[in-house]
């Protein structure tokens, strides 16, 4: 089995009220390593829920997740540090994911000091991965707040870069940029797996921003994976009305 994650029954329910809520009912997917599967749907179909649950942000209500050959079930402490070696994150607001007084390479440098790595050489290690993420050397100096929400979302990447993880996980990570950024964004993606070989998972309700670098497709809606597929497959045949309504407001 070639697989980075594979959960299996995931389930996640929220009360409000006397009213209970069932974000993530029972769904299975796999992700393989050098693969990137697409989550879509529309806001509350459950995806970011999916991953959080993945990421230990939230507790599990039931089934469970399976990370590199590893059975988890609501992870902490060490085992929590362990997921953040082989999984990292990113956000849909990339200025939020940062601390407003800390500069961008101080924050790519965190990761790679918590590692061991001396401040001198985490310092020339951020540089690369801001370049790597098509940012020179002089974002290092900078804040969240003096950069674009494009360069701001590239240096989240770069962040996530530096821990070195076996899946990236992006949560909606263009859906707050123009048209052209976003395209250059995961043009970017596709490029960092195609040269490092990392599992993505991207979660997003855009059918046709994931036809550029996705392998697979699942659909979800009401918590449930209603329709999977290649982006092709899943946009030119899809099969259930509510993969249809999703293509037809944005083709």
């Amino acid at each position: 089995m070639n697989r980075i994650l594979a959960v299996s029954n995931l389930k996640k329910t929220y009360t409000k009220g006397k009213t209970t809520i069932c974000a993530v009912d029972e769904i299975s997917f796999h992700v393989e390593k050098g693969e990137c599967l697409a989550l879509v749907g529309e806001s509350g179909s459950g995806k970011s829920t999916v991953a959080k649950l993945i990421t230990g942000l939230e507790p599990l209500d039931g089934g469970e997740i399976v990370l590199d050959g590893k059975t988890l079930k609501n992870p902490k402490g060490k085992e929590l540090q362990w997921v953040y070696q082989l999984v990292q994150m990113v956000f849909q607001m990339p200025v939020d994911s940062f601390n407003p007084r800390i500069r961008l390479g101080e924050s790519v440098m965190e990761g790679l000091i918590n590692q061991g790595m001396g401040r001198r050489e985490a310092k020339n290690k951020a540089i690369d991965y801001l370049e790597i993420c098509g940012l020179g050397p002089e974002f290092v100096s900078r804040y969240p707040s003096e950069v674009s929400g494009g360069e701001c979302q590239r240096a989240s990447i770069a962040r996530a870069l530096a821990r070195q993880p076996q899946l990236l996980i992006c949560d909606e990570a263009t859906s707050a940029l123009d048209v052209t950024v976003q395209a250059q964004i995961m043009a970017l993606l596709k490029q960092l797996r195609k040269d490092q070989g990392m599992s993505q998972l991207m979660i997003c309700h855009d059918l046709a921003l994931v036809q550029q670098c996705c392998d697979r497709v699942l659909v979800m809606h009401q918590g449930r994976v209603v329709e999977t597929g290649t982006p092709d497959e899943v946009i030119a045949s899809p099969r259930e009305a509510y993969t249809k309504k999703l293509i037809d407001s944005i083709m």
